[in-house]
């Protein structure tokens, strides 16, 4: 077989559909193989269809006059951002024989324990993928999701299987890739994101934003969306068919989230969508419950320079302790506006936000204390794990405040078995429907925890 082609080029282009810039090999043995029958190209866009990306929107289409093909071309944007795919682009995937991955042994190196929750959901994630079914987790945040699906991806690549995790955020690549790697010591986990290392890579186990499966095609075997409910991914159905098409036909589909939409709760109550709930935390407390204090017109405050009463009484009581404390705001502006005012309190309290260079830097400062207060936008309000932590919510009113949003942010509460309780306060100028429906949804797994004998506080 490498007499043939070189395994290298056989290992890269598998399961992926790439432009050829994106191919490390000349383009005259990318032809070679073509004609060989190794190698098959589509073209970029085809009938207002973008092959990479599944955009079918009119008005994310555009014309060019392309010095290639010396015409006007059509070229998506909707996906710009990772190379211009035109009608006289082709998008280039291996048709030829499949390389073969060999794991000779049980690759799973874990030594922790289930709760009974996790144990039933984790024996519902390996019947999904031994009979290739699709499964839907819905489990409360910090139930322990990650630890659920060792066993089934442990089963999938003894069968040597391909699998991915994806999610919409790269956050949580970056913290799911090196606990995969831990515990799968002897797999070489692919870790795939806007800039990564690892995007030549073929492994059995990839971990991977659900940008990045824009470049895959038929590629796994199973395939684990976790987050499924959060943004972009719940608002961009390109992002749904990129998962669509990168798994295998006969693919397991697994489904994580602790905030399913109105339309995937209706189908589990109505039994349309399998699915499994755990709602206790593996170390058998309740979840918190959110608080809701009226901080009367914080938007006039905050224009004034003045951090209104509650809020600040809220803030020096962490300080005083030396708790540290996540505030959510809003949005950008507000943030920037109100960060000095804040540090005026203490100057140990900085802020983050999704377009800040220096985010990362400011997240693991937060996780090794030397941060005590990080103001944020909803950026954190998933993905990232603090042990022992405080939550505020200032002007939960405010619609980019989801009941999903909502119930991801009172989960960074209390997620630590060492520190499993804290405060979660809603800070509003007005009751909404989202901050009600978060607060039963709460109540609700709560209710059901205690009842199914699965937390002990």
């Amino acid at each position: 077989m490498s007499a043939e082609f070189p395994p290298e080029l056989q290992t890269f282009l598998t399961g992926r559909k790439l432009l050829q810039n994106e191919i490390p090999f000349p383009q005259k043995l990318i032809t070679l193989h073509e004609k060989n029958g190794y190698i098959s190209s589509t073209p970029g866009i085809t009938t207002q269809k973008c092959e990479r990306c599944g955009n079918t929107a009119t008005h994310l289409f555009a014309k060019f006059p392309c010095a290639k093909c010396q015409k006007e071309c059509t070229y998506c944007r909707n996906c710009i951002m990772m190379g211009r795919v035109s009608t006289c682009t082709p998008l280039y995937q291996w048709t030829g024989p499949a390389p073969t991955i060999k794991i000779e042994e049980s690759p799973l190196q874990w030594d922790g324990t289930l709760s009974p929750g996790q144990r039933t959901a984790s024996e519902k994630v390996q019947s999904a993928i031994q009979t290739k079914s699709e499964l839907l987790v819905w489990a409360v945040c910090g139930a322990g999701k990650t630890e659920i699906l060792f066993e089934g991806v442990n089963e999938a690549l003894k069968q040597n299987m391909r699998v991915c995790i994806a999610t919409p955020r790269t956050d949580v690549v970056l913290e799911l890739a090196p606990r995969l790697q831990k515990v799968f010591p002897t797999i070489q986990v692919a870790a795939l994101y806007g800039g990564s290392e690892d995007r030549h890579l073929f492994s059995p186990l990839t971990i991977a934003t659900t940008h990045q499966l824009f470049r895959f095609y038929e590629a796994f075997d199973v395939i684990i969306v976790d987050e499924v409910d959060a943004f972009p991914y719940t608002y961009d159905h390109t992002l749904q068919w990129a998962v669509k098409k990168s798994a295998k036909s006969s693919a397991a589909k697994i489904y994580l989230t602790a905030t399913p939409n109105e339309k995937w709760q209706l189908e589990c109550k109505t039994g349309k969508r399998p699915f499994i709930t755990i709602p206790a935390r593996f170390h058998r407390y309740s979840l918190p419950v959110p608080t809701f204090t009226w901080c009367g017109n914080w938007k006039k405050s905050f224009e004034k320079g003045i951090i209104p009463a509650p809020i600040e009484k809220w803030t020096k009581e962490r300080i005083q302790r030396g708790k540290q404390a996540l505030i959510f705001l809003p949005n950008i502006k507000l943030m920037e506006k109100t960060a000095p005012y804040f540090r005026k309190l203490h100057p140990n309290i900085e802020s983050v936000h999704a377009e800040d260079p220096n985010r990362k830097a400011k997240v693991e400062r937060m996780r090794k204390k030397e941060t005590q207060i990080l103001l944020t936008t909803t950026i954190l309000e998933r993905g990232v794990t603090f042990p022992n932590i405080d939550v505020a919510v200032v002007g939960a009113e405010d619609g980019i405040f989801t009941e999903a949003a909502l119930v991801q942010i009172s989960g960074r509460v209390g997620r630590s078995s060492q520190h499993p309780t804290g405060n979660i306060t809603f800070f509003h100028h007005g009751r909404t429907r989202a901050m009600n429906k978060a607060y039963n949804h709460i109540i609700q797994m709560n209710k059901e925890a205690k009842e199914r004998g699965l937390i002990d506080v």
